[in-house]
């Protein structure tokens, strides 16, 4: 029981991989995660137990004016602006458009947008919540989209 708990605490003070993005690892001060509401959300994939301890993951950040981002694109969309362009998005992906030049060409992260940057999501990595509990759960190829404080992500494991 004690090498339990002490596997548990070390654990919990690992500090993620260097060189990560750079968002928050909690979220509101440490409160629970965003609430995920929005209709574009991939429920059905947050609903299902991990796939993976690790992951790597491309994504889209999509952004509205009240949110955390800090692009000049999302300081003009509303929150409903941002799900009309997740719904474009995820039917262009859907229907086999380049994930990669989308994530490009939409894509407000600035860690990865004009890289094309793959991120390493594990239960440890500094990355805010909801990335990591989508992209855990994510089957490699799949796709699917979560919310956090920085706005809307389009998700896609590619290992």
């Amino acid at each position: 029981m004690v090498r339990i708990v002490l596997a548990l605490v070390l654990l919990a003070s690992c500090s993620g991989s260097p060189g990560g993005p750079t968002m928050k690892s909690s979220m509101n001060g440490g409160a629970d995660p965003v609430p995920q509401s929005s209709p574009v959300i991939s429920a059905d994939i947050l609903s299902r137990e991990p796939v993976a301890n690790t992951a790597s993951v491309k994504h889209i950040l999509i952004g509205w004016n009240d949110g955390e981002s800090h692009d000049p694109r999302a300081a003009k969309r509303t929150k409903k602006d941002a799900e009309d362009q997740i719904k474009a998005l995820m039917t262009q992906i859907t229907a086999g458009g380049d994930f990669d030049a989308l994530m490009k060409q939409w894509s407000e992260d600035p860690g990865s947008a004009g890289t094309g940057r793959a991120y390493t999501v594990s239960p440890d990595a500094q990355l805010v919540i909801e990335f990591k509990q989508l992209g855990l759960r994510l089957k490699v190829g799949e796709v699917g989209v979560v919310q956090s404080d920085y706005g809307f992500h389009i998700m896609k494991r590619v290992e």
